[in-house]
């Protein structure tokens, strides 16, 4: 039963055809979407976190996340090609091994767009606020910036940009990509501006320990920081609204995540290196270190503030921190500025995936019809973009960061291996359909991705590890309580609906 109802290629494309959304967005227009997806929370917030737990070491960390996404955006490429749909992973395992593991995919999906949505907007909520007290020196109340988990009560200004984001998105597609593009240019340009200062301020006795927490940090790290690369998978959401996408998708999939990486480990490179270095923070008298979001590590950075020097492990606005040490107030108010104004753009395309997720859910009835509907006047899938923007809203304002984005990671990884699984399957049962874009070495690649992803879900943080399983069961109670009896391939399958 798990393996049933494949839905065909041929009908998937189809079923677009007949019920899709306007080719509008170019090949420069899906790497801006990829980079304005994966730059954000990542590098700008996570990098104190990463270095929470894996010390200089991190850099491996930002390694082995970017090669495990690097074999999944091959996996991605080939399929994204051949089926150049809305739905992204789930849609592909629909076309391979049925609509159960299909529908645990979407359902997996609202964990890494969504969830990932109110990472980032967390993220933004610690610019925000700092932004506030360096130009305008208004404190914003602890109890209104963080969350029951941090010891606040409820983060307001993650809540607010959260439901600006979900407005613009109604608007519609054309519209949010061009505002996208600016935002990542933007962003493009005060990473380079940070790394022009920081990577000749270097001091290389900082990445002495190298591996202060072990094999066994960097790999926790680089659970974390896959955080940092997810997103670039949001650009095959786009595929129906994407012209020629059989040529711009694998552009599009592959080159914004080639640039990422770079940016990523030349950004590292320059925080570990910085004077008070980005050694963790260990427990006294032990070798563990404190839980980056936690309480307690929390009171032990406050604690260190008090003495006047506050390591990179401290901070919620790593890159601005950072400039100040290094003497360029000036400029880091500039690059907290633009941080501020251009994580929305990552918030943004984490909505867009997750409500085209939905729409094409709804569209095959394992959603109510209704979130397939399109409005009038803005083209868009309104009542989707509003049910994302409110799960997003809620998460941000409850949740911290670092707990949102491990979670994101459980729900990510999930797809990952699903999408490549999905590769070798139509390679050896349909193995004579064109496909614009091939994965080298499939078996290897595929491989690779599998291991990988199983590798670093393995070693997230417990709590982050159980959610999905939880997430996962209560989808399966929703599937076979009405999106098995609903589900258009279902009623196809049973004779009660002409195909």
């Amino acid at each position: 039963m798990i393996f049933s109802r494949v839905k065909s290629l041929d009908r998937i494309l189809e079923s677009a055809r007949h019920n899709g959304l306007q080719g509008k967005l170019g090949a420069i227009d899906l790497i801006l979407l990829g980079i304005g997806s994966v730059i954000g929370t990542g590098i700008f917030v996570l990098t104190s976190e990463a270095a929470q737990k894996a010390g200089p070491a991190m850099m491996i960390s930002f390694v082995i996340a970017g090669i495990v996404c690097g074999v999944a955006a091959l996996c991605y490429a080939e399929l994204a090609s051949m089926v150049p749909v809305s739905g992204s992973a789930y849609t592909y395992t629909y076309a391979t091994v049925g609509e159960p593991l299909a529908w645990m995919v979407g359902w997996a999906l609202v964990l890494e767009y969504a969830i990932a949505g109110s990472a980032v907007a967390v993220g933004w909520s610690g610019y925000f606020v700092g932004q506030l007290q360096q130009w305008l020196g208004i404190t914003l109340p602890e109890a209104l910036v963080n969350g029951p988990y941090a010891g606040g009560f409820v983060n307001l200004p993650a809540m607010f940009i959260s439901l600006v984001v979900t407005g613009l998105l109604l608007i519609g597609t054309t519209e949010s990509a061009r505002v996208n593009a600016v935002l990542v240019i933007v962003k493009i340009a005060a990473l380079l501006l940070f790394i022009v200062l920081a990577i000749p301020a270097m001091n290389s006795a900082n990445f002495h320990p190298f591996m202060p927490t072990g094999l066994g940090g960097i790999t926790g790290a680089a659970a974390s920081i896959f955080f940092a690369y997810i997103g670039f998978d949001a650009v095959s959401t786009a595929a129906e609204e994407t012209r020629d996408p059989q040529r711009t998708m694998p552009i599009g999939l592959i080159g914004s995540l080639l640039v990422c990486t770079v940016l990523y480990l030349l950004v590292a490179a320059g925080s570990i290196g910085f004077p008070l270095g980005a050694q963790p923070l260990f427990m006294p008298g032990t070798d563990h270190v404190y839980i980056p979001g936690s309480i307690e590590l929390h009171e032990r950075c406050q604690a260190i503030a008090a003495v006047g020097k506050n390591p990179l492990v401290c901070s919620n606005e790593t890159l601005a921190y950072i400039l100040r040490v290094l003497g360029h107030p000036h400029v880091a108010n500039l690059l907290g500025l633009v941080a501020m104004l251009s994580l929305p753009s990552v918030i943004l395309m984490m909505i867009y995936g997750q409500t085209r997720i939905f729409f094409v859910m709804a569209r095959d009835g394992l959603l109510p019809p209704a979130l397939a509907r399109i409005h009038p006047r803005w083209k868009t899938p309104h009542l989707v973009t509003w049910i994302t923007g409110g799960i997003i809203t809620v998460a941000a304002a409850l949740l911290p960061v670092g707990k949102l984005a491990d979670i994101s990671n459980s729900g990510t990884l999930f797809a990952f291996v699903m999408v490549a699984i999905g590769v070798v399957i139509l390679r050896y049962r349909e193995p004579d359909r064109p496909r614009p874009f091939r994965t080298p070495m499939v078996l290897p690649v595929a491989g690779l991705t599998v291991i990988g992803c199983v590798g670093l879900y393995v070693s997230l943080p417990r709590d982050a590890m159980l959610v999905f399983p939880i997430w996962s069961a209560i989808g399966l109670v929703i599937y076979f309580g009405y999106s098995r009896q609903a589900s258009l391939v279902g009623k196809v399958a049973d004779g009660t609906t002409p195909p």
